[in-house]
Formats: structure tokens, sequence, C-alpha cells
């Protein structure tokens, strides 16, 4: 590649563009500037739905008077079962195949192990190694481009809905993290809600500070609105006590005092609340009427012995804390009681992990969603909840292979 060429693969070219675009176009931007500087026929965003079963391809409709007054986005639905993108997502490999018309490039967009969706390009020739290393960087800057460019705009929130929401299912997403998956270096999370007809009022949520991992998981007894102003009430007692550096036992007792004062008598949160200390592995977990969660050590996977006090709002108590220390190599789960439920009982947690101990905590939450609503005929009676972190040790992380971009050619 002559260096013009490699001048105009400058990715800060293209960032300049997406930075001077308004949000709403920041994505249409970027294809377009793409699409010019490799030449490329077509260029376009799949953005994971909120099922996790399909990507949305996105695509701006200029003529209002075609559309809906306010809906000038035509989607494209794709179901991802058995599907390359589906093999995307789940390798984190970028693909390249040769189609009868040219080559089809579909490249991961990642942040943080957060696979957000998917960068579709068509082009006419074979690409070059240069061209493969700058579009990987495109699709990693177009991460970063969507997490700016949503706090602004509805615009993919509205892309990624299968169904119109309930109330209540807008207000319990609201109390979940804006990822659902994080690589953090000694750590990696990732959690799912799967919801029940009717909102359960079902929470997870975690943090970092430069000492602590930080993680919940919450379930706000009752349904709809009132399991959802429940769960609000917890998750806003419990992110405004983490935020003054409190421990999970005082995190627990602020929650449980606000809830006994503000709640009716008959509403009660159970939950199970840790941190992780970064710099050993030391684990303090507080279990709030909640059952215990699950961990994967040497391949072998148990739930653990950790005596549960009573549910948060229901005593005036100090809830105690256990501690347990982590190995490099232990995975723990934790789940809510929709997968405990009589029809979900049916999923075998452990022997799930077992089987499916080599694959990335993003992927096994959803394999855990995928079996409970096969046990529940999709007919959950509660939302079924999963958290699920991976402890690599102080100064470790995920092996660099298994969240790396790499490339698999297809003819």
């Amino acid at each position: 590649m002559s260096d013009a060429e490699r001048q105009r693969l400058d990715l800060r070219t293209l960032l300049a563009a997406v930075e001077a675009a308004p949000p709403v176009a920041a994505v249409d931007v970027l294809a377009r500037e793409l699409a010019t500087m490799l030449d490329a026929t077509a260029v376009s965003l799949l953005i994971t739905n909120f099922s996790g079963d399909a990507v949305v391809r996105m695509a701006h409709v200029a003529d209002t008077r075609k559309t809906r007054e306010g809906r000038n986005e035509r989607t494209e639905s794709l179901p991802l079962a058995g599907s390359a993108h589906e093999e995307v997502l789940h390798s984190q490999e970028l693909d390249v195949r040769q189609l009868s018309d040219g080559w089809q490039l579909l490249v991961p967009v990642t942040e943080r192990g957060d696979a957000i969706g998917i960068l579709e390009l068509s082009l006419p020739h074979a690409p070059d190694e240069d061209v493969l290393e700058y579009v990987e960087s495109a699709a990693h800057a177009l991460a970063y481009v969507l997490i700016a460019s949503r706090r602004h705009t509805d615009l993919f929130e509205w892309a990624q809905r299968d169904m119109p929401f309930s109330l209540a299912a807008e207000i319990q997403r609201r109390l979940l993290p804006s990822a659902y998956t994080i690589e953090g270096g000694p750590f990696t999370v990732a959690g799912w809600l799967e919801p029940a007809a009717h909102v359960g009022g079902d929470t997870f949520d975690y943090a970092i500070d430069r000492e602590y991992l930080y993680a919940s998981l919450t379930d706000a007894m009752g349904h709809s609105t009132t399991a959802a102003m429940l769960a609000t009430l917890t998750v806003g007692s419990l992110r405004n006590t983490r935020r003054s550096i409190a421990s999970p036992a005082e995190q627990a007792g602020a929650a449980n005092r606000e809830l006994l004062e503000s709640a009716d008598a008959d509403q009660f949160v159970t939950g199970l609340l840790l941190r992780i200390r970064l710099a050993d592995g030391t684990a303090e977990i507080v279990n709030a009427g909640h059952p215990p969660p699950f961990l994967l050590r040497q391949g072998r996977a148990a739930e653990m012995d950790l005596p549960s006090d009573p549910a948060l709002g229901v005593l005036d108590i100090q809830h105690r804390t256990h501690r347990i220390g982590l190995e490099p190599g232990d995975r723990l789960l934790l789940v809510t009681d929709g997968f405990l439920e009589r029809n979900a009982a049916r999923v075998d947690i452990p022997a799930t992990l077992q089987q499916h101990a080599q694959r990335h905590p993003r992927e096994i939450v959803r394999e855990l969603a995928k079996n409970v609503l096969a046990a529940t005929a999709g007919r959950l009676r509660d939302d079924a909840t999963v958290l699920c972190i991976d402890w690599h040790g102080p100064g470790e992380s995920r092996d660099a292979t298994a969240g790396a971009t790499r490339t698999r050619a297809t003819t």
C-alpha cells in the first residue's frame, strides 16, 4: 500500500467526520466515510436486539412522506441462529468471505467484551492486510461512537426493541447497567435478564474502582410496576452507598433501613451483594434471603454453602458478611429464583457450568437464558436473571485470544 493510500485510511479522518455529525447521524456518517475510503459498495451496522436472538440492520429513510412521523428508520431483523452473524458475535472473529459479486466483511463491534453488534461491508475486491487492520480499528471506534451517541438519542434503543415495553419493563431496564458485559483485567463480568411476561423485579449491577469489583443481584417481590418501583428503591440505595465506598454489609444495612421505612410491611427484596478485592481475590458476600451462588473451580461446579440472612425490608438486623478466597480460574454464578421454579429447575446449572467451562461469560449467561426458556416453553412465571463473574487473578486477564478480533476467511 502506498503512503497516499495509508493516509487515506487514517482513522483520525474517520473520527473527525463522525464528531462533526449530530448523534442521530453518527453511524450514517461513519458508514459513508468508510465506503469512500474503501471503495465499498455497501456499509451497514447490525445491532443486537434486546432478546439476543437477532441483529437489526439499521438504515435511514430520507423521504419522511413514506414513513410515519418520527419513524423514518427502516430496520431489517436477521435471526442469529445458525448464521454467519451469530458465529462472528460468538467468536469475535472478523469474517471474510468471497461472494459471487465481490467480498463481504463481517466485523465484531465490541467494547471491553460487550458485543454490541457487527459492521458489515461489501467490497468489489479482495481486502489486503492493511484494509483488514483498518476495518478492525474502525469497528472498535464505532463501538465508542455508539456508546457516546446513544446518550443523546433513542434511535438505537428503538431499533433494539422487539416488542413494546410495558411501563414496568421500561423502569426495570433503566436499573440495569448500560453494558451487560465487561472485561476488566483480573475479572470478566456478564449478566442477563430474561423477563417474564409480567416484570418480576429482578436486577443485576456491577461497578469497579481502583481497589474492588462490586456486584449485586436482587429480586424484588411482586410483579409489574409494584415490583419495578420496589427494585428502584433498592438499587438506588445500593448505588448510593456503594458510591460512598460502602462494604456489602453497609450497603445491605442502608437498603434494609430504607425498605423498612418506605416500603409496605409485606414488601421485601432478596439479594446477593458482593465485592472482590482486586489485589488478592478476597470476596465479601452478603446473602439477604437469596439462593446461594454456584462456584466452578478446577472443572467442578456446585452450589456454595452460604447461609442466608433475612431478606431486605423484613427485620431490622445487621446482615452477616461471608468471606471466601477466589482462585485464578474460578467462576461465580449468581441466579434469581426464576431459575429455580418448578419447570425452570430442570436446567442443570452445575452441569452447564462444567460443560461450557471454556466459554466466555457472555455466552454462559445467554446459554442459561436459552435453557430456561426451553424448560418453561417460553412461559416464565418469574424473571430469570443471572450474573457470571470470572476471576483471572491479580495482574491477569482473560486469555488475549479469547476476546480479541481474529480473522476467519471463507470462500
